[in-house]
């Protein structure tokens, strides 16, 4: 049984959830979640 996850929409789920309990933190989440988005859809599959 393998299982599969994808994370980019778990790092979204993840920064929606820190933006609505911290909402100051909004420019850092974003900030981390361009850099996290640009690494994945660098590396090859």
């Amino acid at each position: 049984m393998q299982i599969y996850l994808a994370l980019q929409p778990l790092v979204a789920l993840i920064a929606g959830i820190l933006i609505l309990l911290m909402p100051r933190l909004l420019n850092y989440i974003v900030a981390i979640y361009l850099i996290v988005n640009g690494i994945l859809g660098l590396m090859p599959r």
